[in-house]
């Protein structure tokens, strides 16, 4: 049988659970998760390989109506990937009623050339009575070849989504070497996994207006370890205290479990220096949006 290799966009909604499914499907942590809205930034890809052939995930930042510039570039991100794969996965949170969000999401997937599938997420939540109206109603829209509930934090429906995936993809080579997980760089990474353990320890608005800048990245071979210098921007003075903590715990604490993760991830140590600016209006400046990591 003929091998079959192709990208697949992940897109919907922030917060449907995108991301999770990338990782779960890639088998190790590619894109940072959180359970703040707008998480992911920028596309993330993540390799799995499989005796038929290979997919290319292509996890996105969430589908929403942009209020500043840096919304405005991740939906941008979003639609560049939606509108050039092989195959568009439209992931849908079950456990949340249907809304405008919902329709404008439709809206963008549905200028993607076919095929599409739509994956109903996170039915764990949710009792099969209240699925089934929801299946119904996405293959009414006519936009879809496959609808498949899952649940991507339980496993549950992951384990025949690849072969199905692989099926509407061309038939052809590997488009990365084998045994390749993502093509973002160990620093893009580093910066990612600093931001998802603020935005753990963080509320109402702050992660939205935070931003990672990897300043310095000295690697010392003589005592193995890699001394990472970065800065966290935030929109106001006031949110440079609440990330720094009481007494400066919370940015201590955040900071642990940065080094832990990213050691775990690349198997060596690592040293983070990490400092706090308050940049009103970070988020509408193109040319620091340019500077920025994560």
């Amino acid at each position: 049988m003929s091998r079959r290799a192709g990208t697949v966009a992940v897109a919907g909604r922030p917060n449907a659970g995108k991301s999770t499914l990338v990782n779960a499907l890639v088998g190790t942590k590619v894109a940072i998760v959180s359970d703040k809205p707008q998480t992911t930034r920028r596309r993330v890809l993540g390799m799995l390989d499989r005796p038929e052939g290979q997919v290319v995930f292509v996890d996105t930042p969430g589908l929403h109506k942009p209020l500043h510039r840096l919304n405005r570039v991740m939906l941008d991100e979003a639609m560049e990937a939606i509108l050039d794969v092989d195959l568009v996965l439209l992931v849908i949170d079950a456990a949340e009623a249907e809304g405008a969000g919902d329709r404008h999401a439709l809206e963008l997937v549905g200028k993607a050339k076919p095929p599409r599938i739509a994956v109903l997420n996170k039915v764990d939540l949710v009792s099969k009575p209240k699925l089934l109206p929801r299946m119904a109603a996405l293959a009414a829209t006519g936009l879809f070849d496959e609808i498949v509930p899952i649940s991507a934090a339980t496993g549950d429906g992951l384990e025949g989504l690849p072969e199905l995936l692989l099926r509407y993809l061309p038939e052809g080579d590997d488009l990365y070497p084998a045994g390749t997980v993502t093509t973002s760089d160990e620093r893009t990474r580093v910066a990612e996994l600093i931001r998802e353990k603020f935005l753990e320890r963080t509320r109402e608005e702050i992660p939205y207006g935070l931003g990672v800048v990897v300043d310095e990245w000295v690697v010392d071979e003589t005592k193995g370890m890699t001394r990472v210098t970065a800065t966290l921007v935030v929109d106001k003075e006031n949110h440079k205290r609440i990330v720094i903590g009481l007494g400066g715990q919370l940015i201590r604490d955040a900071g642990t479990a940065a080094r832990l993760e990213i050691e775990k991830t690349f198997g060596r140590r690592y040293f983070l220096d990490l400092h706090v600016v308050a940049r009103p209006g970070w988020r509408e400046d193109p040319r620091f949006l340019g500077t920025l990591s994560s």
